[in-house]
């Protein structure tokens, strides 16, 4: 009886490729730990007050080269009672990057995106009009410039007329003159796609007045608001450039052993099995967030870019996590006939339900960014709401997931163990045969545990991570490269792993010898004739002891 190749390999052949895979497996830890500086880094950057008696909402701002605008330091400043100077005529500008010890800096392509939260200092004054939960409305817009460009030159990226809901408390011992309301961060923009060298942000608050009516008690209850901060995030591009070239390893690596897996399965004269239609979809799966799109956005401007990333994303989860549950299935060696995909129709239909869910999330708020960088749902109480419920339940999901996929593992090794009790009426060379495929088996049972409590931790904390700045700045979250590229590497090896061994093997072992020849040395089965076979001894196994 012929099988995969993790049943017909020696045991010396096993080891060195177990040995090559875990060193692999630390090389994708180090490489983040020691090559790999941090996924993000953030820039903040104090608004610069300018003022224009005639402001335009076509006339740009800045502050750093020719034709800067008129600035002043504080609201102190004479000037405004000179120029009757109101909070229509001021506009909060911010330029990055910002010099750093008299260098001017600009942004790199590799940076890949740009994130921007916004905070408010604002002091206690009993004479004015604040309230801790107003609603903020602000014009925003956004420019870009070159390297190339004139310093004068600003392109629009993106204008909007925006509402952002303040969240702000004070200590009662510090309601005195002099002391700041504590005023929670909130999402300003967010943008797919660093392609330009520098931008520009103009924001101003605009207030009714009889020269520009506005809307009633507009930016009435904001207080005494002194400056405004902006925190630029955005990925470091020494990570993208150690993310893209692990990329470009896995991706022609996967392709390659899903070529050589497929052409073994061709040769077999039954159709493929269950589980290896599951293992070409893992692969392909995997090859597709491996393909290192990044690339692209060194060239062209890919605003889309992090949608792309998060769908790829979101399918290879799907599959992963389909993949495990019929792989545990498969082996439950219970009396239900398996090999069949509707057998698991109420198990896959949990995990595309919950992945589809998350991708409508997902785009309520980056599909819209594509058309609006300004927009963010979580600027709203019911939008709050609905993002921290989506985060919490999927944290949830997530770990429920793994407690039911530990159960089906924990079913496997009893149903093993119990039919284990059968090998004991069989041949020596035989008993050896099958103890060995179990002790391998369990192995790789135990090996795909830790690789789904890596992925749960890895998404528990990548959904955490990404709404860690918008709904709780306070949660210090060290999400490392380390552990970015640690599990990416242990993904690929993993599904490396797999293929390679759940592949037909062309050896099988020989029915009435020892599996050791006189010299002690183990082995290996002789050539596969071309006869019909089971994918796995292990199910051929269950059906023998069935039997008996």
């Amino acid at each position: 009886m012929a099988g995969a190749i993790i049943e017909n390999l020696s045991g010396r052949k096993l080891g060195v490729l177990i040995v090559f895979l875990m060193i692999c497996q630390v090389v994708c830890f180090l490489v983040g730990a020691l090559i790999a500086p941090a996924p993000s880094s953030v820039m903040s950057i104090l608004g610069t007050k300018c003022i224009d008696k005639n402001y335009r909402k076509d006339k740009w701002y800045w502050t750093r080269g020719k034709g800067k605008c008129q600035s002043i330091i504080d609201l102190q400043d004479p000037v405004i009672e000179d120029l009757h100077i109101n909070a229509n005529n001021m506009i909060f500008t911010f330029q990055a990057p910002s010099p750093k010890s008299k260098y001017i800096l600009d942004y790199s392509r590799w940076q890949q995106n740009l994130i921007a939260m916004m905070h408010v200092d604002i002091y206690y004054d009993e004479e004015a009009q604040f309230d801790p939960q107003a609603i903020m409305t602000l014009e925003a817009r956004l420019g870009y410039r070159n390297l190339e460009d004139p310093e004068d030159k600003w392109t629009e990226y993106a204008s909007s007329t925006e509402e952002r809901r303040l969240d702000c408390t004070i200590d009662p011992l510090h309601k005195k003159a002099e002391y700041m309301y504590n005023c929670s961060s909130v999402p300003l923009f967010e943008l797919g796609s660093l392609h330009h060298d520098f931008y520009l942000l103009n924001v101003r608050l605009p207030i009714n007045t009889a020269e520009e009516p506005q809307e009633s008690n507009i930016n009435e209850d904001l207080g005494l608001l002194v400056d405004m901060w902006v925190a630029f995030i955005h990925q470091n591009g020494g990570f993208t450039k150690v993310w893209v070239s692990l990329k470009t390893i896995f991706f022609p690596t996967i392709v390659a052993i899903m070529i050589w897996f497929w052409r073994r399965i061709s040769l077999l004269s039954r159709p493929p099995a269950l589980l290896e239609y599951m293992l070409m979809m893992l692969g392909a799966a995997l090859t597709l967030l491996n393909c290192p799109l990044e690339y692209l956005t060194l060239v062209f401007d890919c605003p889309w870019m992090t949608v792309v990333s998060d769908i790829r994303q979101g399918i290879f989860y799907a599959s992963l996590l389909s993949f495990w549950l019929i792989f545990t299935g498969e082996h439950l060696l219970d009396d239900i006939e398996r090999n069949r995909i509707r057998v698991y129709w109420r198990h896959l239909s949990a995990v595309f339900g919950g992945c589809l869910c998350l991708f409508i999330f997902d785009m309520c708020e980056r599909g819209v960014q594509l058309r609006n960088p300004f927009y963010s749902i979580w600027v709203t109480e019911v939008g709050t709401n609905l993002a921290l419920a989506f985060i919490i339940l999927a944290g949830i999901c997530a770990g429920l997931y793994f407690c039911f996929l530990s159960y089906m593992i924990w079913k496997v090794f009893i149903n093993i163990s119990s039919k284990r009790q059968s090998l004991s009426v069989m041949s020596s060379a035989r008993r050896l045969h099958y103890e060995g495929i179990i002790y391998r088996f369990k192995v790789l049972m135990l090996a795909t545990l830790l690789c789904a409590a890596m992925t749960v931790i890895g998404f528990i904390l990548g959904q955490v991570s990404e709404g860690q700045w918008s709904w709780d700045e306070n949660i210090k979250l060290e999400y490392t490269s380390a552990f970015f590229t640690g599990v990416y590497g242990m993904w690929n090896i993993y599904t490396f792993a797999l293929i390679c061994l759940y592949a037909p093997s062309h050896k099988r072992w020989p029915k009435d010898q020892n599996t050791q020849s006189s010299t002690g040395e183990e082995i290996e089965f002789s050539r596969l004739a071309t006869e019909p076979s089971e994918m796995s001894s292990i199910t051929a196994f269950a059906k023998k002891t069935a039997m008996e």
